[in-house]
């Protein structure tokens, strides 16, 4: 008899049809009684596949008393309880490394979008204005000086990235990172009073907002806000505030605090790019993210540590 998996997420064509065929694989997300399917299929779970952003509750975790791992597609684990995990030997595994590269290439792409008005100069094209109305001039992005809120492996990427471009880097972290040429700034609000552009890059796990009205004051008109890490980092009124009063020059935005709802005073703004939380979104990442979650499931159900569980 083939182990039950329960899926909280869509997960790809490809790594549905992997998982299908090993495992008997229960789809939470189809689920209009959810309570209801969980009395039933609950005891049968073994392993639990979820993303960083969904995570699952203990509430959930509790109607699963053979629970052995929960497999988060992404590197994410805020979203779950990791010391209720420990406490029931749950191992909690991630993806990490392979999504790297696309999260600061998103990072990249969000600045340069929001500041030299790609997303407005689209529109424009397609909208037959060329050549009827001008647009107004943009911002160039070479040598802008970025601060990055997390210097872990995407914020090295990202500082990679924007030195390539001709731009100071500098960084703030929970401390100063030996053997990094990045400067490093003590406080995120010193960091931002230093920046042109601030990208949040920052593990979430124990953080929540810390980009708020005065670091975002303290960034000033001329300086824009990037994260491709969390919303709950970001207080989003505040940002929303900043934005309509011209205090800050705009937004590049791939994450919200209640996703999927985005602060619709956003939606007319044009010095914003949204994207709907997708920075790792590429056919190569998702596809190695899925072997990971394989490799992670396997491992567990033969009784083994996976290689990236970040519980014993």
């Amino acid at each position: 008899m083939p182990l039950d998996v329960l899926l909280i997420n869509p997960v790809i064509p490809a790594l549905d049809k992997i998982l299908s065929a090993l495992y008997a694989v229960h789809r939470y997300y189809d689920q209009t009684d959810k309570a209801g399917f969980l009395r039933k299929v609950g005891p049968q779970i073994s392993g639990v596949v979820t993303g960083g952003a969904s995570g699952i509750s203990n509430e959930l975790m509790e109607t699963m008393p053979n629970l052995r791992i929960v497999a988060i597609n992404g590197i994410g684990t805020d979203a779950v309880d990791l010391n209720y995990a420990r406490s029931r030997g749950i191992h909690v595994s991630t993806t990490p490394d392979v999504l790297t590269d696309d999260v600061a290439d998103i990072a990249i792409g969000l600045l340069i979008a929001t500041c030299r008005g790609l997303c407005v100069g689209d529109a424009y094209v397609r909208d037959g204005q060329w050549g009827k109305t001008g647009l107004p001039l943009a911002r160039k992005f070479s040598g802008m000086k970025v601060g990055i809120v997390g210097l872990g492996r995407v914020g090295r990427a990202i500082a990679t990235r924007a030195a390539a471009f001709g731009c100071p880097v500098s960084y703030t972290d929970l401390r100063e990172i030996a053997g990094i040429s990045c400067q490093f700034v003590p406080s995120v609000l010193e960091l931002a009073r230093a920046s042109d552009a601030l990208i949040l890059a920052a593990s979430a796990d124990n953080a929540e907002g810390i980009v708020d009205a005065g670091v975002l004051e303290a960034l000033g008109p001329d300086g824009y806000l990037i994260n491709v890490a969390r919303g709950k980092l970001v207080k989003e009124s505040d940002l929303v505030e900043a934005l309509a009063a011209k205090r800050i020059a705009g937004a590049g935005l791939d994450v919200f605090v209640d996703e999927p709802h985005v602060p619709e005073a956003l939606f007319a703004m044009t010095n914003v790019v949204l994207q709907p939380h997708r920075a790792s979104a590429t056919v190569q990442t998702r596809m190695a993210m899925g072997d990971i979650v394989l490799a992670s499931l396997a491992d567990s159900f033969a009784g083994h540590r996976p290689a990236t569980s970040v519980t014993p």
